[in-house]
Order: structure tokens, then C-alpha cells, then sequence
């Protein structure tokens, strides 16, 4: 594709490949639900084949509540057998279905876009098991991220993921859409930490691939086609996930700095000085403080700067990893890299130095309507992008806000306006994913395609990649009744 040579990176003048408008497709020739169908559901589930359309109302509606399905009917399972039996008859009855977790992504991936029938691993909360000397456990797909937590902090464990959502999002789910967070940095992807899921497949065939080794180098690696690929190849039903051992010794600074380039040097002199210790690395702007004091009254502990970090230390020794912490302060001061800063050791004020960061996805739900992107990008080049887009809309956004994971080069860029406005959207896509692709980045870094980005993988798959997806997707599910419209574009020559 042509580009245009910019001193900050590759744009592109045109976008990779003419994506539709990100409203859902027509609707697809399945199956409607029938009374037989309702008998059959209420004989496998008794008491939880859900019809009320007021307690479907939450289930049909997404989490930043802009996208509605019709959905008429909400099935509760409570086994992997129950799933099996679901699935086997819907696929024979051309029935759709939409798995939901804890129905927190951005991306309107976990509700239906039509009539899909919603299929919730809520009751399917249970661990079945936990080795206290290798650190794995195994448990269901409807597990809820902090309840794990709190489960594994009692046995001097903890989970490899934490996400701001973890009151509400389900483990099935974070591993369905292959879930970042806040401790990427230290522990590295799913893809690393789940060693087995168990599936049940889109005719009802369960797939056990619920390992808990850490190694096995027996064939094809079946379990990272399910992590990531958002319901659309399989339902996840349990999951074997490898956690790390509780750290003894936990400290979090929160510091200012002048200039996005202090900021990008006080990382760098981090991952040298503090090693093995260093488990986060975050950033948020000034409009992020902004907001956060505007919207939730969240004081800024220390004195006002354009760019904030929050830094985690964990580990085994607490006057050995003191030590390592007052060293980099010490030498970032000297260096004049930071211009403020404290330290949290106590849990209270650990929580509530965290919270200047989690709490700013809250915080913008007040401001207004909000755009909210989620891309990959070289460290160097992740606040330029909030630079460009200022520059870009002017005065048609009410703000454009940026924060997110330096460690991973990880940007979440929120664009906010007084209400939902069509003409200010144009003018943010596809400009925002031409600037990613022409950087080499990826258009989501955690928070997966949906509804709402399918059609614009191109900009960060080639072609015969997302061909190669759509193969997989037709082998796995040849009706596709599995989370239709979902991350896959429309112009793939999908199941009907």
C-alpha cells in the first residue's frame, strides 16, 4: 500500500482494505426460536431457560450499553454435559448462540446483535481442583476473576491476570478474548499461563484438552485456538490456568514526569534497576487525572504533571526489594526523569494508588458518549498517537484521553463527545487504525475485534491469514452458530 514518510512513522493513504461500516451485517438465515425448542431447553435445564424479557434486559445490552440485541431467551447451564447437550441441538436446529461471561468487553463481542440465543456460564462458578504445590488450578469457565483471586490469596497464591473488571468478568471470558491487564508485564500472555481448556465444539462434541502439565509436546497445541478467538470456534467450559506464588514483599509508586520522553527514560532505567521485581508498569495523562478528580473526587497525591506512572514491585524479601526501590528513586531523581512521586507499602494506600489508574474507565463513563480504542504499538511511538488525534479532531472531541500499559506497549485511547455523534466517528476511523497499521501495530491488543472491529483486521492480518481463519472457523463450525457477526469481516465467505 502507498505511504506517506511522516518523522514519526508509515501512514497509510488509504486504508489496507475498504472496510463496511462497523453496524452489524444483515441477518443471517437461522433458525427462530420455537415452543418445542423452549420445551426442550426447559427439560435440560429446569428452572433456568430464562424468557422474562425484563431479566433478559441486562444480558442484551453490552457494557458500554451501545450496542442492544433481541435476544428472547437466556440459557443458565451448570455442566459441561449440559453445554454438550445445548450445543449438539442447536447446531441440528440451525439455532444461533452468543456465549456470555461477565459481559464487560468493549468490543460488544458477548451480547447478540439479533436473536441469538444467550448462552451464560454464570452458574458454572465452581474449582475443581488445586495443586498447592505446582500452582495450578482448574476450574470452570464462570468463575469470577476476583473470586479466583481470593480463592488462591487464602493458599498463598494468586491469579496471573488482573484486570480492572476482575469483580465481574469470568475467567472463560478472559481467556475467550485472551485478556491483558495489569500484570502482562511480569507474567506474560495466556497464551503462556492457561495450560489446558476444556471446549465443547459447535455440534456438541467435547473437546478435553483440560491438561495440567507444563509441558507437552505431543502434536498440535489444540487450546491457543480457543485462546483469543472470542466464542466464535467453541464455548470454553473450564480452564487449567499455571498461577504464581503470593509475593511476600509488595510495593507501589506513583510518580510524575514532565515530558512523555522522562517517562519513557524512567521505564527503561526500571527494567534495569529493579529486574525480576518489577511486576507493572502503567501510564495515565493529565486528562486522565482530570476526570478522575471531576467525576469521582479522586485526589492527585502528588503535585500536577502531564504524565503520571504507577509502578509494582513484588517479591520474596521486603528489605531486599526496599533497597532496589530507593536505589531507582534515587537515580531517577538524580537524573531528573521523574518530578514527584510516593510510595505505597501498606494495602490500604497500595488499593488506593492502583485505583488512579483502574478507576479511570469509570471516570470516563461521566464525560460523556466515548470512542474507546485499544492498540498495539512501539513504546516509543504509543503517546504520539493521543498527539496526532488531538491535532486531528480539534475542537470536535470533547477530550481525547490516553493511558495504559508501557510495558507492553499497550495504548487505550478514549475519545469522548457530549453525546453518540456520527460525523466526529468518521473522522476518528479509519484514521486511527491507518496511524496503527502504519506504525506496524496491532488495531486491539487485549480487548479483541467483536462486532464492533471485525471488519477492520485487515489493517493488522494479511489477507491470507484471516482466509486461513475463516477455514479454521468453517472445519470447527460449518453452520457458524457460534457467535455470528463476531471478529471475523463480513467480505469472508462464512457458514450461512
Amino acid at each position: 500500500f502507498c505511504v506517506v514518510v511522516t518523522d514519526m512513522c508509515f501512514l497509510p493513504t488509504s486504508p489496507l482494505q475498504p472496510p463496511s461500516p462497523a453496524a452489524a451485517p444483515e441477518r443471517r438465515s437461522f433458525s427462530r426460536v420455537t415452543p418445542e425448542d423452549l420445551a426442550f431447553f426447559r427439560k435440560v435445564l429446569p428452572g433456568r431457560t430464562i424468557t422474562d424479557p425484563d431479566l433478559l434486559e441486562s444480558s442484551n445490552v453490552d457494557w458500554l450499553r451501545s450496542v442492544r440485541g433481541s435476544s428472547e431467551v437466556l440459557l443458565r447451564p451448570q455442566t459441561t454435559e449440559e453445554v454438550s447437550q445445548i450445543l449438539s441441538y442447536c447446531n441440528s436446529r440451525n439455532l444461533a448462540i452468543n456465549t456470555q461471561g461477565g459481559n464487560t468487553g468493549l468490543v460488544s463481542g458477548s451480547v447478540p446483535v439479533y436473536d441469538e440465543i444467550i448462552l451464560s456460564t454464570a452458574l458454572m462458578n465452581n474449582v475443581l481442583s488445586f495443586d498447592s504445590i505446582s500452582g495450578i488450578l482448574t476450574c470452570q469457565a464462570g468463575c469470577v476473576l476476583e473470586n479466583l483471586s481470593l480463592y488462591l490469596e487464602d493458599r498463598d497464591y494468586i491469579m496471573p491476570l488482573d484486570l480492572g473488571s476482575k469483580g465481574s468478568c469470568h475467567i472463560g471470558g478472559n481467556v475467550a478474548t485472551n485478556a491483558g491487564g495489569l500484570r502482562l508485564l511480569r507474567y506474560g500472555s495466556l497464551h503462556g499461563t492457561v495450560l489446558g481448556v476444556e471446549v465443547v465444539l459447535a455440534d456438541g462434541r467435547v473437546l478435553d484438552c483440560l491438561t495440567t502439565l507444563r509441558k507437552d509436546n505431543t502434536g498440535y497445541d489444540l487450546k491457543h485456538l480457543f485462546i483469543g478467538s472470542e466464542g466464535t470456534l467453541g464455548v470454553i467450559t473450564a480452564v487449567s490456568v499455571l498461577c504464581p506464588r503470593k509475593p511476600k514483599s509488595v510495593n507501589v509508586v506513583f510518580l510524575g514526569c514532565e515530558t512523555f520522553e522522562q517517562l519513557l527514560q524512567t521505564f527503561q532505567l526500571c527494567r534495569g534497576m529493579l529486574g525480576e521485581i518489577l511486576s507493572a508498569f502503567e501510564f495515565l495523562d493529565s486528562e486522565c487525572m482530570r476526570l478522575l478528580n471531576t467525576h469521582l473526587k479522586i485526589s492527585n497525591p502528588i503535585s500536577d504533571c502531564p504524565f503520571y506512572v504507577v509502578i509494582e514491585t513484588s517479591g520474596s524479601d521486603a528489605t531486599h526489594d526496599g533497597e532496589k526501590l530507593h536505589n531507582f528513586l534515587e537515580e531517577a531523581m538524580t537524573s531528573s526523569f521523574i518530578a514527584d512521586g510516593t510510595v505505597a507499602t501498606e494495602d490500604s494506600k497500595i488499593k488506593a494508588l492502583w485505583s488512579l489508574r483502574e478507576r479511570v474507565t469509570e471516570a470516563l463513563t461521566h464525560e460523556g458518549y466515548t470512542y474507546k480504542y485499544d492498540v498495539s504499538l512501539p513504546v516509543d511511538r504509543i503517546y504520539q498517537m493521543v498527539t496526532d488525534m488531538r491535532e486531528h479532531l480539534g475542537d470536535r472531541a470533547k477530550s481525547v484521553v490516553g493511558y495504559g500499559h508501557v510495558g507492553d506497549g499497550n495504548l487505550h485511547l478514549n475519545i469522548t463527545s457530549p453525546a453518540k455523534d456520527a460525523a466526529l466517528l468518521a473522522a476518528i476511523e479509519p484514521f486511527v487504525y491507518e496511524w496503527t497499521a502504519g506504525c506496524q501495530g496491532s488495531i486491539s491488543a487485549e480487548h479483541g475485534l467483536g462486532l464492533k472491529k471485525r471488519n477492520y483486521i485487515y489493517y493488522s492480518k494479511p489477507s491470507q491469514a484471516v482466509a486461513l481463519m475463516g477455514n479454521i472457523k468453517a472445519m470447527l463450525d460449518p453452520k457458524g452458530i457460534l457467535n455470528p457477526y463476531k471478529t471475523l469481516p463480513d467480505n469472508l465467505q462464512l457458514p450461512h
